[in-house]
């Protein structure tokens, strides 16, 4: 028996072949640099995944992930919520010598890995994974029930997805709608930028499926660990406090626009809200605006049709917006809490290294204390606030952030029913 111990990233029980996903690798014949087409059953192994690895990555044969490196917050932890599979990380190097022929057996919610599992190992996980099932079973009693407190109050309780892809998910699971439309997949895994008819599809495509229901769309965020070869950025010492984001399309105004004129031509389908995400100061919201204003003149002399009373707000991810969100509450429609980087912006930890990960503390007094200004300072102007993190879907979290007046969660398909258990019991 050989257990091996990371960091749990995402519940669920799976046994299979491994598959090496090692791109940067050019001597093991293991090397594999496509995951776009896997050839059978799997559990992807690889040091890390970054976005563009998996923008395309084979749903229908991905057992589960496990990296050496990575932490509770990063890009594989997160997708791997998003498809509802198992996922452990920061395994470091105990899986290096390993090759294609190994079975494993992985634990998503214990952070465990067997290898070759022996046949009472296999039963055990296999019983596990039972009980998981039942449990979720259970669960989806609450998945279409209307989250309301015993006060009367309704939190909306959404989806994060990174495209048309997800939304079947999400529904299934009773998202009230999306709280955060991750538009940078669509950017990913190709050799130029997608065009504005392209991007209108995309938008429409999901507005369309969630109707009445609201959709927050995120503009690009790219930056960190999520590069695109064809912008030519040029490298950063620091990428992760660099040229991301919206700091990236103001400077890049024909790509913003291009996004902009699209998901506004896309909001005639359903309920489309705009989000900019790491925002400082507020110069960024009037700069950001002010591109917006000149789409919205563009369409209007083109006759176009677009939601005029359309919502836009920003991600309140960076310290500097927290403490300063009574001043921004007056510039938005709405806020949305991001609490992963607003952790690691907090700690100035990286959270995608396993090393800093026990400072990865999203429910240390500090970061509390910059969520509830956040909402103090919305209310205080009449206006809604959210948040996207990983956060939201936390069972330890929810009845804290209800507790300081939040009005909208948003998470992981998966976690949905569970987060409305929680907040009808409160």
């Amino acid at each position: 028996m050989s257990t091996l111990r990371g960091i749990p990233a995402s519940a669920g029980i799976a046994i299979g072949r491994v598959y090496i996903y090692r791109p940067d690798d050019v001597i093991s014949e293991m090397s594999k640099a496509d995951l776009r087409a896997l050839p059978y059953p799997a559990i992807v192994v690889a040091r890390d995944l970054t976005p563009a690895d998996t923008a395309s990555i084979d749903r229908r044969n991905v057992l589960a992930f496990v990296t050496e490196q990575g932490s509770t917050t990063n890009h594989t932890a997160i997708l791997a919520q998003t498809l509802g599979i198992p996922a452990v990380v920061g395994l470091g190097t105990a899986l290096a010598s390993i090759d294609e022929q190994t079975r494993l057996g992985v634990d998503g919610a214990a952070g465990t890995v067997v290898l070759d599992p022996t046949p009472e190992e296999r039963a055990i996980l296999e019983e596990h994974a039972h009980t998981l099932a039942a449990e979720q079973d259970h669960l989806s009693q609450y998945k279409d029930r209307e989250a309301v407190l015993g006060s009367g109050k309704r939190i909306e309780v959404s989806a994060n997805i990174g495209g048309p892809g997800d939304v079947a998910t999400a529904l299934q699971f009773g998202a009230n709608g999306v709280g955060l439309y991750r538009t940078e997949f669509l950017f990913l895994d190709r050799d130029s930028p997608p065009t504005e008819e392209e991007q209108v599809e995309a938008y429409r495509s999901v507005l369309t499926a969630f109707g009445s229901k609201p959709v927050i769309i995120r503009t690009l965020d790219i930056g960190g660990d999520k590069r695109i070869p064809y912008l030519h950025l040029p490298p950063e010492t620091n990428p992760y406090l660099g040229v991301r984001a919206t700091r990236l399309g103001l400077r890049r105004p024909t790509l913003f626009k291009t996004q902009l004129r699209a998901i506004l031509r896309a909001s005639t389908a359903g309920t489309a809200r705009i989000m900019y995400p790491m925002i400082a100061i507020a110069e960024e919201i009037g700069q950001a605006n002010l591109l917006l204003q000149s789409v919205r003149d563009e369409l209007d002399a083109e006759g176009a049709a677009y939601d005029h009373d359309l919502q836009v707000g920003i991600m309140i991810e960076i310290p500097s917006a927290a403490l300063d969100a009574e001043r921004l509450a007056d510039r938005v429609d709405f806020f949305s809490i991001g609490t992963n980087d607003l952790t690691q912006y907090t700690f100035a930890a990286d959270r995608t290294n396993r090393d800093l990960n026990y400072l990865y503390q999203p429910l240390h007094p500090a970061v509390l204390s910059l969520i509830h200004m956040t909402i103090e300072a919305a209310h205080a102007h009449a206006k809604w606030v959210g948040v996207c993190g990983e956060l939201a879907g936390d069972p330890r979290a929810i009845p804290v952030l209800i507790a300081m007046g939040i009005d909208e969660l948003s998470m992981s398909s998966a976690k949905i029913p569970r987060a409305k258990q929680i907040i009808l019991s409160l």
